[in-house]
Parts: C-alpha cells; sequence; structure tokens
C-alpha cells in the first residue's frame, strides 16, 4: 500500500482521559474539567456551578481518589497505560500495512495529553492530513460530540490546521463485534460459560435519548449483534447501563438494580463484559470488576467473572487500523 500523494497522514487517537495521579488533588482537577463540560452535564450553568464547585469538589475528590488507588497499576493510570500500548500496536500495524510511518498520537478530552498537544505532536511531525478516531464504538452527545467541539475550538484559534476526518462510531462494525466475540470464547474457554451474559453500558440521561441520541439504539444492535454472532438465546444474555450519576432518570435496567435481583430469579453465575469502553479503566475495573461482584455475591450469586475490555488486543488493533483506512479513504489506498 502506497500514499495517494505527499500529504503526510497521522491519526489522533482519543478517549475521555484519567487523572494524572490517584491523589485527591489530580481527581479534583480532572473532574473539574469532566463535569465543567456542558456536553457532560447540560444542565444550566447558574445552578451547576455552585452545585459543582461548592459541593461536588469539595467533597468527591477524596472518595474517587480512594477508588482509582484500588486499581492504580505501578506504571500510573490503567487507561494510559492501555492507551499507550495501543497507540504504539496502531503505528506499528498501519508502518506495515502501509509500508511507510504513519503517526499516532494520543488526546484525551480531559486530562492529559490534551487533544492540542496530540495534534500539536502530529504537525510537528509534518503531518497534513489527520484521521480523528474517538474509543467510543457507539456514539453519544455526551462522549464523542466533546471531540468533535474541541477540535473545532482548537482549530478556530489557526491560521492553517490539517484536513481533518472524523470517526463517529463503530457500533457494528463487523471487526469490532468479531473482536468483542473472541474475547467472550477465550473467557469461556478458560472459565467456562456463566448461565447469563450480561453487556453493561456506561449510561446516560434518558432525556439524551428522547432529544436524538442515537447511543441507546446503538447499545442495542451491538448488543443482538454480539449475542447472534456468539449464538446466545434470548435467557442467556442481558443488557444494561451504569455510572448513573446525579438525580436525574437514566437509561435502565440499571446494572448495579440488575445484579442484585439476577439471584432472586435462579441466575447464580454470571459473565459480564463493558462493550462501550475500549480501554479498562475506573468504570470496569472498579465499578465492574470489584463492586459488580461483591453486589451479586452478597445478593446470593455463586459466580461472577468479568471480562477484559477489548484493550491492545490484536484484533482489536486491527478495527482500529480498519476505520483508518476507511475514514483515510483516497488518501491512503492498495497498490
Amino acid at each position: 500500500m502506497s500514499y495517494t500523494d505527499t500529504a503526510k497522514v497521522g491519526v489522533l487517537l482519543v478517549n475521555l482521559g484519567t487523572p494524572d495521579t490517584a491523589t485527591p488533588k489530580d481527581v479534583k482537577q480532572f473532574l473539574k474539567q469532566f463535569l465543567s463540560d456542558p456536553r457532560v452535564v447540560d444542565v444550566n450553568p447558574l445552578i451547576w456551578k455552585p452545585i459543582l464547585n461548592g459541593i461536588i469538589l469539595n467533597t468527591r475528590p477524596k472518595a474517587v481518589a480512594k477508588l482509582y488507588q484500588s486499581i492504580w497499576w505501578q506504571d500510573g493510570s490503567p487507561l494510559m497505560v492501555i492507551s499507550q500500548r495501543q497507540r504504539n500496536a496502531l503505528e506499528q500495524v498501519l508502518a506495515e500495512q502501509f509500508a511507510q510511518p504513519i503517526p499516532v498520537e494520543l488526546g484525551m478530552s480531559y486530562g492529559n495529553p490534551s487533544l492540542q498537544a496530540g495534534l500539536d505532536k502530529l504537525i510537528a511531525q509534518g503531518v497534513k492530513k489527520v484521521v480523528v478516531l474517538p474509543l467510543y464504538p457507539q456514539y453519544s452527545c455526551s462522549t464523542v460530540a466533546p471531540v468533535f467541539d474541541a477540535i473545532a475550538k482548537i482549530y478556530q484559534q489557526r491560521r492553517d490546521y490539517p484536513e481533518t476526518r472524523f470517526s463517529k462510531d463503530y457500533y457494528q462494525h463487523p471487526t469490532y463485534i468479531k473482536a468483542l466475540a473472541d474475547s467472550v470464547r477465550r473467557h469461556w474457554d478458560k472459565h467456562g460459560q456463566a448461565q447469563c451474559l450480561l453487556m453493561s453500558y456506561h449510561g446516560v440521561p434518558l432525556r439524551y435519548v428522547t432529544e436524538g441520541d442515537p447511543y441507546q439504539k446503538q447499545c442495542q444492535r451491538t448488543s443482538e449483534l454480539l449475542a447472534a454472532e456468539l449464538g446466545l438465546v434470548e435467557e442467556q444474555w442481558r443488557l444494561c447501563f451504569q455510572s448513573k450519576f446525579g438525580k436525574e432518570e437514566w437509561l435502565t435496567p440499571a446494572t448495579d438494580a440488575m445484579l442484585e435481583s439476577l439471584p432472586e430469579t435462579g441466575v447464580k453465575s454470571v459473565d459480564i463484559m463493558c462493550p462501550a469502553f475500549s480501554v479498562d479503566c475506573l468504570e470496569t475495573l472498579e465499578e465492574i470488576s470489584i463492586a459488580g461482584k461483591e453486589s451479586f455475591i452478597e445478593a446470593g450469586g455463586e459466580s461472577y467473572r468479568f471480562i477484559d475490555c477489548l484493550n491492545d488486543d490484536p484484533v482489536h488493533i486491527q478495527l482500529l487500523a480498519e476505520i483508518v483506512t476507511e475514514q483515510a479513504g483516497g488518501w491512503l489506498t492498495a497498490k
């Protein structure tokens, strides 16, 4: 494969982000940036800012820091460590596929490295054409849209900027479904198959969906395709939503409520995975792997097994390479 012109192509790999350290100070800084984004919390600022600055940022950081400390790795934040592995692996695969270097840089919506820092690194390497790849399989106005907003804002401050293409979602991409299915099959080969496979997605306020966010439908479609690929019947899998924040009504069924109720229905063993997360992080390693297990076992469950996110699995990296190739149509072509 080769370039169709002399303009250098690069990739900006995007995720939500993580605190620099698992300390209350850094967690507070991260939460302030994250929860100040109106795409994430679109409550009237006159109402929200006093709550955020006066209550949440004075009470939550210490507790959240303890949660981060429970899953923090020696090398740093799991999300950051794995994201670096993804970047390295994707760059290697693309270099092999196109027989020349194609720079890949990380950019986080919140925290470091910032989206601007990632773009600056690409431009410094002579990149003139950028594929922005947010690592959110399902589109939501609270995850993918903030990336688009931020990139546009960065470009508004510049006299010139690289030609840019933006991946919106890949919730039903065949290689994505294959990567998920392969991860489940490997888990079953090692541990055996539980009575039920739970697919837990990060939740969003119900209002977002009623106002046009396609997230819920895309999660449903991902789950149906995965269940079909695995040959599961309706009774063998369930979709649920985790990580509710605030008092507003969120998507249901809620993961925590489902884990507490399943044992009463005779479901004593579950496998649980998080298809909306491309990288293991606080919401998967603590909320689901640790806290979720405690809830299920306390409710009378007997076997609870967490299936890792796709992370830097080779099939996942191949998926990312395919998305880049699809987005870069006309920029990168086969010989």
